[in-house]
């Protein structure tokens, strides 16, 4: 099943083309998912605009520069898309402006936002302007996946992890990663991970029991639609991001619900995608609550 509104195009899968970025394993795995989808791939490289340089003096050749860099990085995405499926539809395009403000206009109009890590640390990913990941992943319209590097090894037989909470995000997450490992015919581990509280009376035994049942009902009514899809449910004590990230270690990816609100500043991602983001080494898929 393929994603269009009623009067309109595909929406595609967006590929953000960082300049500085040489490995092409974002490429693929954002070819991969368009293929599997049968949409579009939509590769975007974002300049800053002249003005917001403030460097006439040199009568523009920084930029012109900066576009030229972005055209062969464009280039050799492009290649490593179509070389990985020949037959797909794929166009490319510039646009001027800081990068996280032109993805996240792409992803009013994009299926899924695809984007590489240049492995920031937490406050560099704050104060850095050309940071894309962290304010991207807490905007976005559509679900985002960040694919950290090529050193990850995946496990066979495959399979995706996806961390689950009760949330309306969990509901979307859970959904997303159904999908995902149908496409991928790989199986589908659903954590549920929760921490005894530092204070206070707690009836273990209960909670787990409570816990259980609402680890079971959030994969309700999915395997109707995802018959070939081997589930198993887990329920695990610890931090969640340590738990999800062990056991995604050699994962297809690891899907988790925004809970962050945006806020002013953008940034508010929620506390397990962005720890995510520094402890999985395979691709974070970050999925925003449904858009009602």
């Amino acid at each position: 099943m393929t994603s269009a509104s009623p009067d309109g195009p595909r929406r595609p899968v967006v590929l953000g083309v960082d300049a500085l970025d040489t490995g092409l394993m974002t490429a693929t795995w954002a070819a991969d998912e368009a293929d599997h989808r049968g949409l579009p791939l939509r590769l975007v490289h974002a300049v800053p605009s002249l003005f917001s340089e403030f460097r006439a003096f040199d009568h523009g050749r920084y930029h012109k520069a900066l576009r030229e860099r972005g055209d062969r990085a464009l280039d050799r995405a492009a290649a490593a898309a179509r070389e990985r499926h020949p037959g797909l539809e794929l166009v490319t395009a510039v646009d001027e402006d800081l990068p996280a403000l032109v993805l996240y206009r792409e992803s009013a109009h994009a299926e899924l936002i695809v984007l590489g890590s240049r492995r920031l640390s937490r406050a560099q990913e704050v104060l850095n302007a050309f940071s894309v990941t962290v304010p991207v992943g807490a905007q976005s319209h559509c679900p985002v996946v960040v694919v950290r590097g090529p050193e990850h090894v995946t496990q066979a037989p495959p399979y995706v992890v996806v961390g689950v909470d009760g949330s309306p995000s969990s509901a979307a997450a859970v959904d997303f990663a159904f999908r995902l490992a149908d496409e991928r015919r790989a199986a589908l581990r659903v954590l549920w991970v929760w921490q005894r509280p530092p204070i206070g009376n707690l009836d273990e035994a209960t909670a787990e029991q409570t816990f259980r049942e609402l680890l079971f009902e959030s994969t309700a009514g999915r395997h109707e639609r995802y018959p070939d899809v081997a589930v198993t449910h887990e329920l695990v004590h610890g931090h969640p991001v340590e738990e999800l990230g062990a056991a995604a270690e050699h994962a297809l990816a690891v899907v988790v619900g925004r809970r962050g609100q945006g806020g002013f500043t953008g940034m508010r991602l929620g506390s397990v995608p962005h720890g995510l983001l520094h402890r999985a080494y395979c691709p974070v898929v970050i999925v925003p609550a449904p858009r009602h």
